[in-house]
């Protein structure tokens, strides 16, 4: 293991990244679901509900939402009849405005918010039914410890799931896609929150994600069984999920 990792295109050393994706997410969490709908057209919401129905909470399963931000995945697990949920992140910015969100909503019963490191969860071993992580796991500084705790806290016969930026697998659309990434994303960012840097930074760290195949051999490694991918919007953003068996 190196001593440097990626923020976007730049290598920074590794112990650095944690407070730099802090900053990028202070500034973003008062606009962050505004920005969410400009920056995918609204389409992040479709791709929530997919999300969702593929995870398919149940009244008697505890779930834990890693990245829950502002709330949208943890919120809508509860719609769809979660038992609990837990919406664990470790801005404490992104879990003011999810707790707000909460509140107006009228959504108290099961919910709780944790802010932790996905990296290091206080939380024990075999303790939830399901894990999600929704557009998080690409800004953590050490991937593969995440996906080690995603297994460590799930019961036995339980399954992560993850939804996050991928690699786009029609060709024909990746000139547009790349316009609109390191284009016009910065300038919407500029004058919707005052702040083009953070989203050239979300672009950027949407290239050095690892792409389907790799992902699913990173959940293999971490002790995750039966990985499996659907891709969304050909290729944008994926589903992989994995079980604890």
């Amino acid at each position: 293991m190196t001593n440097e990792t990626d923020f976007g295109f730049r290598q920074v050393p590794r112990a650095a990244k944690a407070g730099l994706v802090r900053q990028v997410f202070d500034s973003v969490a008062p606009r962050y679901d505004l920005m969410n709908d400009a920056m995918s057209l609204g389409i992040h919401r479709i791709w929530k509900r997919i999300f969702l129905n593929a995870v398919a909470p149940r009244a008697g399963e505890a779930l834990l939402d890693l990245a829950g931000g502002t709330g949208d995945v943890s919120f809508l697990a509860l719609q769809r009849g979660a038992g609990r949920v837990i919406c664990a992140d470790i801005n404490h910015e992104m879990l003011r405005v999810g707790q707000d969100r909460a509140a107006e909503r009228g959504l108290v019963r099961g919910l709780s918010f944790l802010c932790a490191d996905a990296e290091r969860l206080p939380l024990p071993d075999a303790c939830v039914h399901k894990v999600t992580m929704a557009f998080g796991l690409r800004n953590c500084t050490d991937k593969d410890a995440v996906l080690r705790e995603m297994r460590r806290v799930l019961k036995p016969g339980g399954r992560a799931h993850i939804l996050e930026f991928s690699r786009l697998e029609v060709g024909a659309l990746v000139p547009l896609y790349d316009a609109w990434s390191f284009k016009v994303l910065p300038r919407l960012g500029e004058r919707l929150a005052g702040d083009a840097a953070s989203y050239e930074y979300l672009a950027e760290s949407i290239r050095t994600f690892p792409d389907q195949e790799r992902l699913a051999g990173m959940m293999r490694a971490a002790g995750l069984e039966r990985v499996a991918h659907r891709n969304l919007s050909g290729g944008i953003v994926a589903i992989h999920t994995g079980w604890r068996l």
